[in-house]
């Protein structure tokens, strides 16, 4: 199925000059005939993803979240719902989301989607609903070539450690405890992190900070390769732009960021560090414009992704599927901090 889908699109499927495979389906023009596409080539499809880590599927007319919801529903085993998201995000259907709400001025850095929780999607679809006026790209990175460009030492510390997500529930920063835990009931929340290896401790105002230890490389758990897997970079306060690191310790203090990353022995990651990993992924960017239309799939093990800047309206719908726990045992309970 997959030398045969090659065959006919042998124009259209060669890796394009700056790396990212794009594949030309026919205009199909409604969301029926899409899904009808996407189902009869399902099989190749994943292929194409395991192979190439993430390509584009241009020409499919998706206009509609719904339009997303049917495509999935023929590529994917099941949809996953966001649990712990780290901005908040509008849900279409299951598995079918908004894009997170970032700044469009600012870059969202590479980063594997929810690699810092116990379960995570192992597939990724992006649709484009609606192409920016200018930048906005969704790019993407080969975390396997970037485990093997990242200094050694760094790549060896981070493998022994693991790493550390520290969050903060603050009012108006981030996603809500609702948005993020998908309730607000205290109990509730304490029962998801026991169940999910997060520590949590409620503060004397209310808000909830947590702490969970997180493996930094992971084998893929299909092919087998390590991969670079984590937000290390993302979520750590020098990524974010100093006039606003210095605002959010002003308001709320250093330990009340409302996310940051730490070594898995708890020691701060220093700006050089998380300079170095920004610029390995940098190195290994691959990115196309998108295009009205467009349907991205991405391995999320293999693959990290970015959003870019841009300018003007930016309709991209996230879709999430068939989930995974990549390179975890069987959860320790989480507990109160002290």
């Amino acid at each position: 199925m997959l030398s045969a889908l090659f065959r006919r699109n042998r124009a259209t499927t060669a890796p394009a000059p700056d790396g990212l495979p794009v594949l030309d389906a026919a205009d199909t023009g409604d969301a029926t005939d899409a899904a009808a596409w996407a189902a009869g080539r399902r099989n190749a499809l994943r292929e194409l993803v395991a192979e190439r880590g993430a390509l584009v599927v241009r020409g499919l007319g998706l206009r509609t979240p719904a339009d997303v919801e049917s495509v999935l529903r023929q590529v994917a085993e099941r949809p996953v719902a966001e649990r712990e998201a780290f901005a908040a995000r509008d849900r279409h259907a299951d598995g079918v989301y908004s894009s997170s709400a970032w700044p469009p001025n600012q870059t969202m850095c590479m980063h594997h989607e929810l690699s810092y929780a116990f379960e995570c999607p192992g597939l990724l679809m992006f649709a484009c609903l609606e192409p920016p006026d200018e930048g906005g790209a969704t790019a993407v990175a080969d975390a396997t070539e970037v485990l093997r460009a990242l200094p050694a030492e760094l790549v060896d510390r981070f493998a022994r450690e693991g790493w550390l997500l520290d969050r903060a529930y603050n009012e108006g920063i981030g996603a809500t405890l609702g948005q993020s835990f998908g309730t607000d009931d205290r109990d509730a929340v304490e029962a998801y992190c026991r169940a999910h290896a997060i520590d949590w401790s409620w503060q004397p105002d209310g808000s909830l900070r947590t702490r969970q230890h997180r493996p930094a490389v992971v084998r893929h758990p299909v092919s087998g390769r390590h991969c670079w897997f984590n937000q290390i970079a993302f979520l750590n306060e020098w990524t974010m732009a100093p006039e606003v690191r210095e605002f959010l310790t002003e308001e709320y203090g250093p330990d009340g960021l409302p996310f940051n990353t730490r070594y898995g022995n708890g020691d701060p990651v220093p700006p050089d560090v998380v300079e170095q990993i920004n610029k390995t992924y940098e190195a290994h960017t691959v990115r196309r414009p998108w295009q009205r239309g467009d349907l991205m799939l991405v391995d999320n093990i293999r693959t990290a992704h970015s959003r870019e800047a841009y300018r003007g309206p930016r309709n991209i719908v996230v879709a999430m599927a068939d989930p995974v726990r990549p390179g975890l045992p069987e959860p320790r309970t989480g507990r109160e901090a002290a």
